[in-house]
């Protein structure tokens, strides 16, 4: 995972359209609301690059909130299908590979300290493997890895520990 700018502004862009159709305060507040759900305080990052998030809506009619939600989601493929389109044959190194593993690891570590979801399903007797099988099949740790100032690690490291605003 690097911060591709155009791909980050593209993303966030779709996103910020589908919140203005509904609410031109979404936006805002789904953004704020990612940065702070998605922090991993133990380490002082996001698990990734913004985006939205929002649960437990109840401040609007049930059929508004559903309409929401499924703008939102239908969203997803126009976001995301062209960036992947862009990028699924770019060549990587081993290096880069490493790196996308430390990412993935952080993944897990949100998922099982602080995601509400999966941390519910832990506490109350869920079926452990359906739980767990949303994690990354693959993931590494490295102790305090620091990327180098300057390089593309470094600055997907520096947005997650300080939430860009891309749109």
């Amino acid at each position: 995972m690097y911060t591709h700018r155009p791909s980050a502004c593209a993303r966030c862009l779709c996103a910020a359209q589908v919140c203005d159709k509904h609410d031109p305060e979404y936006y805002n507040k789904f953004k704020k609301w990612a940065d702070d759900y998605f922090l991993i305080s133990h380490r002082g990052e996001r698990r990734g690059l913004g985006g939205i998030f929002f649960d437990d809506l109840n401040d609007k009619d049930a059929d508004t909130i559903l309409s929401f939600s499924k703008d939102c989601v239908n969203n997803v493929v126009e976001a995301y299908c062209p960036i992947v389109r862009k990028h699924k044959d770019d060549a990587f190194t081993e290096e880069q590979k490493q790196w996308q593993l430390l990412r993935r690891g952080r993944y897990v570590e949100f998922n099982l300290v602080y995601d509400r979801g999966t941390t519910f399903g832990l506490k109350t007797g869920g079926r452990i493997e359906s739980i767990l099988m949303s994690l990354p099949k693959n993931a590494s740790w490295l102790y305090d890895h620091q990327p180098e100032e300057g390089t593309p690690e470094w600055d997907l490291l520096d947005a997650c520990k300080n939430p860009k605003t891309w749109v």
